[in-house]
């Protein structure tokens, strides 16, 4: 079977890749609403303490009045108290002790020493005692039910008959055998320790507790407990406009939330639901595409970076959906602010922002207290958009999940206090949910390293990595070329804050200055940086060949790059920081000593391509700059403006900014930057 090329391949995807982008947004739409609860939404928030400001609340059919789960839990405790627990009797036992009793006097008369005609009145004596015990009951008592009182009401079933007794009216072991004691106390002519030791070898409990019979006793009138007290009329005000939702008012809704529930589970039509599901997810899902053909025109074109987004977007509404299927106990336990960090470390502020509105809406209408609910999340997500904006190091991580969690905090008291008027009524415990979901936010972090392998991007956690210059190229760099090495350095330093300055990425800047030399690492001592002993090779070599050994250090280093495994993000850096300007030294040169014969321009021109943004842009500067004042004999404020001013002018005639985004204010901010610093590195004193 024939297959089609790479390059086919790709062509159809170009084709096809508007469809291929409706196709996803329909399966994420389909993926969200199939997994949402299918009923209809309740239409108002509910919320104690506070006026309600819509108007009168009229009941459009009788319901019950639900109880409070205090209530409940009230009703349950008097219930489960009015249950005494279960004793059986059982009587085949007393008849197997008495006669064990007999045959254990027979054994032990012979070493007891008393007369044998004393036997028949010490096994009349044995006996009697031992029945009056059993006849009573023997029973062993029960801790669960000692809670206010060593003794407890009892039911006795016998022979299916039920008497109700007191743990008191009965023995214990230890009680019978103390009964025993006293009524031998008063026998001098029998010996009572014989007596006492056959007789307590033969007392065990003839009552036993029956946990099956009151386990389901109990289980049976819990569960015959009358959950609503009272009703409330059709055509009722349930409340009244400008009221305050009182405990009783706010019960009263609560009821009629759960009957329109009901009735809207049993009689509604799902298709209706579906529908309004569809069109609610739909909007929001092409709002977002609208978004970011607008104001993100390259994410937009990208659909592996479109399949990420949404993605992350129908992986959180999911979650939420699987929350509520399996009735989590408090939807707050759910990291919604894990989308907005992991979209800002991926992209940028202005989407995650975006992004975590567009969820918090979708969420709002399946979670109570929508109002409330927005409030928290939208806030917590915009802390933690904001805590992260500029991630220069790990441990940022950290201290945006603790600013989220006294976010979150500050919300809790706020809604509390409005909610309850009361301190004392605040119940810390609820926070506890808040606090888990800050915890499962910090998951990101692995999330982001798996979507920038499946996906191929680069976070700014992988340039922090980059940036360290003890990683394995950059070490090797400063062994193998040092000077070039300090270069880098510098260059960085430069670029870096000029982006600070004009904005852009700090980061990605830093990494490619760090990285735009390493193709030097071939051949160092062709480059001046690295030149310590006074010996140039290029002395030995034609002008073409040493322009040919310069230029090789960027394809060079694009190689080194890829095996490296360094992001494209950052090679570009490498194969852009010339852009397709002249070797001019080597070219003049060869103009000057051969000026009758024919050069080939090409030969000391870089293949380009020039900047083609913002960051790549003042990293060529910075680069031309920085090498260029090295040359400087007598470094001060003149020499180095000039210097700045005529290599920035340099790179605008010929055109190698273009396409890079900087504007002409830009330019003569980044200027501004660098004679600044330059004049710092040479320490160069400025006449006041």
């Amino acid at each position: 079977m024939a297959q089609l090329s790479s390059s086919r391949q790709k062509a159809l995807l170009r084709k096809y890749a508007r469809n291929l982008k409706f196709l996803m947004m329909l399966v994420s739409v389909c993926l969200i609403v199939f997994t949402l609860p299918k009923q209809a939404k309740f239409s108002y928030d509910i919320e104690k303490g506070r006026i309600w400001n819509q108007k009168d609340l009229i009941s459009p059919y009788n319901f019950a009045i639900l109880k409070t789960q205090p209530e409940i839990e009230s009703d349950q405790k008097v219930a489960l108290a009015s249950i005494t627990p279960i004793y059986q009797a059982d009587d085949d036992l007393s008849v197997q002790e008495l006669d064990g009793l007999k045959n254990d006097l027979e054994i032990k008369w012979h070493n007891a020493g008393i007369p044998d005609r004393q036997k028949p009145r010490y096994i009349t004596e044995a006996i009697n005692l031992l029945r009056d015990v059993y006849d009573k009951g023997i029973l062993s008592l029960n801790p669960k039910y000692q809670q206010s009182a060593e003794n407890y009401p009892i039911t006795i079933l016998d022979k299916n008959v039920a008497t109700e007794k007191n743990t008191s009216d009965v023995f214990t072991k230890e009680k019978a055998l103390s009964y025993c004691n006293q009524q031998l106390s008063g026998r001098n002519d029998l010996n009572k320790a014989f007596l006492l030791n056959l007789i307590s070898d033969r007392i065990q409990p003839n009552l036993v507790y029956d946990n099956k019979l009151t386990s389901r006793l109990e289980k049976e009138v819990v569960e015959n407990l009358s959950t609503t007290r009272g009703m409330v009329q059709k055509g009722e005000v349930i409340v009244g406009k400008g009221s305050v939702v009182s405990d009783e008012v706010y019960q009263k809704l609560q009821s009629y939330k759960k009957a329109f529930e009901d009735n809207a589970r049993i009689n509604g039509d799902h298709r209706l639901v579906l529908l309004g599901q569809f069109l609610l997810v739909g909007l929001s899902i092409t709002l977002l595409m609208v978004f970011l053909y607008l104001f993100r025109k390259d994410i937009y074109a990208d659909n592996r970076l479109v399949s990420l987004i949404l993605l992350v977007v129908t992986g959180m509404l999911f979650t939420l959906s699987i929350a509520i299927k399996l009735q989590l106990p408090n939807l707050y336990y759910i990291p919604y602010c894990i989308v907005p960090i992991i979209i800002r470390i991926l992209f940028d502020t202005r989407l995650a922002l975006n992004i975590h509105l567009l969820v918090v809406l979708i969420a709002g209408f399946f979670v109570p207290n929508s109002f409330e609910f927005a409030y928290f999340e939208i806030t917590a997500g915009m802390v933690s958009i904001y805590s992260i904006k500029n991630l220069i190091r790990r441990e940022q991580f950290l201290l945006s999940a603790l600013i989220i969690t006294i976010s979150y905090f500050i919300a809790f008291l706020g809604i509390s206090f409005i909610r309850e008027g009361s301190i004392k009524s605040i119940d810390v415990m609820d926070f506890v949910p808040f606090v888990v979901s800050v915890l499962l936010t910090l998951l990101a972090y692995p999330l982001i390293y798996i979507f920038e392998k499946v996906f191929a991007l680069t976070s700014d956690i992988t340039l922090i990595e980059l940036t360290n210059t003890n990683a394995p190229l950059l070490r090797e760099m400063a062994f193998t070329a040092p000077g070039t090495f300090q270069h880098s350095l510098q260059v960085a330093n430069l670029a870096e804050n000029a982006i600070y300055s004009i904005g852009g990425n700090a980061l990605l800047v830093r990494a490619g200055a760090l990285y735009h030399d390493i193709g030097k690492m071939e051949n160092p001592l062709y480059f001046i940086e690295n030149q310590s002993s006074g010996f140039n090779p290029h002395d030995k070599l034609s002008y073409q060949e040493s322009a040919q050994i310069i230029i090789r250090h960027v394809s060079k280093g694009i190689e080194m790059a890829r095996k490296a495994n360094l992001p494209e993000i950052v090679i570009d850096f490498i194969r852009t920081h010339h852009g397709d300007t002249r070797v001019d030294y080597f070219y003049q040169s060869s103009l000057k000593n051969f000026p009758e014969k024919f050069i080939d321009e090409n030969t000391f021109r870089y293949p380009g391509p020039v900047p083609f943004s913002k960051e790549a842009g003042v990293l060529m500067l910075a680069d031309s700059i920085e090498a260029a004042s090295r040359s400087l004999k007598e470094p001060d404020e003149i020499s180095i403006g000039s210097l700045v001013d005529r290599i920035v002018k340099y790179k605008l005639d010929q055109n190698q900014l273009k396409d890079s985004n900087i504007t002409l204010k830009d330019i003569e901010t980044i200027k501004a930057i660098f004679k600044r610093m330059l004049m710092s590195i040479y320490h160069v004193r400025i006449d006041y």
